[in-house]
């Protein structure tokens, strides 16, 4: 058995304190710890220290003889470690993000590579050419948002704002998943006078409504006052995991992690098309190519536990 180094990645959203609390590690630039990553991913593999001390990446490691440390199996299908885990410490709201399927992250890494962009450049999009499903597991109280709501839930939340929006106001009178794509990609779209009327009318509504979804609200606006994503909990599950308990992310649904320490195991792929609550690169025609307007039951989204 062979010692993992493993990455913190210090995005501006990251807990300074919770990796330092649940497992000793040290913080003395006290930056924001977001994420601690196990895996070989090429943006930040985990290092292996050896018996004589010799450290060396363990992607180049699995490289080096892939069918002994993969086996055969998994050597030939992927031809790398196909999965990535991580500690994920978030203090603050995520962005609003999708994660494309498999046959979109090959083509749009293609396409992206084949127009010189570099993997690096904020407008990049498709980092490798793996899709990303997720499960998260959640060790302290964790806040996401997962999914679009039942169409029936989202009419009766959008009751208190119909006045924001003409495409509210069509989503109300035509609540199908067309409609519910129009609203979807208007509402990120709005800029100006446009966007401070909507924005205006949903934090009046936060005067008088009460619970969730409007709870969540106002926390997020805290972060993000005058973000377009502030209707997104109006539109999609609102989600409160106690610890020992996990969710599955599906690829082409939007999502939001908001505060809490979860494991989080998924795909070897760092894609992400963003919808909101960011001050990073949103491509919203790629974006909305990559969802999938379907409601999915708050019910349905916690995994079961299964027992042998």
């Amino acid at each position: 058995m062979q010692k993992l180094i493993n990455s913190v990645q210090n995005y501006a959203w990251g807990s300074k304190t919770a990796l330092t609390d649940l497992y000793g590690i040290a913080n003395p630039d006290n930056l924001p710890m977001a994420e601690l990553w196990m895996g070989a991913h090429p943006k930040s593999s985990s290092k292996i220290e050896d018996a004589s001390g010799q450290v060396r990446s363990l992607r180049d490691v699995i490289d080096a003889d892939k069918a002994a440390l993969l086996g055969d199996k998994v050597a030939n299908r992927f031809g790398e470690l196909p999965f990535l885990f991580k500690v994920l410490c978030a203090d603050q709201p995520l962005s609003i993000q999708v994660h494309p399927n498999k046959k979109a992250s090959e083509l749009g890494f293609a396409k992206e590579n084949a127009a010189g962009i570099p993997l690096d450049a904020a407008e990049r999009n498709y980092k490798d050419p793996n899709h990303k499903p997720e499960l998260v597991f959640a060790l302290t109280p964790f806040l996401a948002m997962n999914a679009f709501r039942e169409f029936s839930e989202i009419i009766s939340l959008l009751q208190p704002v119909a006045g924001a929006h003409n495409a509210i106001a069509h989503f109300l009178e035509n609540p199908n998943a067309e409609a519910l794509s129009e609203l979807f990609a208007s509402l990120l779209n709005m800029q100006g006078e446009e966007k401070s009327h909507a924005l205006a009318v949903l934090k009046a509504a936060l005067n008088s409504q009460q619970g969730e979804p409007w709870d969540t609200i106002r926390v997020i606006s805290t972060f993000y006052p005058d973000d377009s994503g502030l209707f997104s909990p109006l539109l999609l599950n609102v989600v409160k995991l106690n610890p020992g308990e996990a969710m599955f992310l599906f690829a082409e649904t939007p999502h939001a992690y908001l505060n809490g320490v979860a494991l989080e195991v998924m795909a070897n792929s760092d894609n992400v098309l963003r919808a909101g609550l960011t001050p990073k690169y949103i491509d919203i025609p790629e974006l909305v190519a990559n969802v999938k307007f379907v409601a999915k039951p708050a019910a349905e989204l916690l995994t079961q536990p299964v027992k042998n």
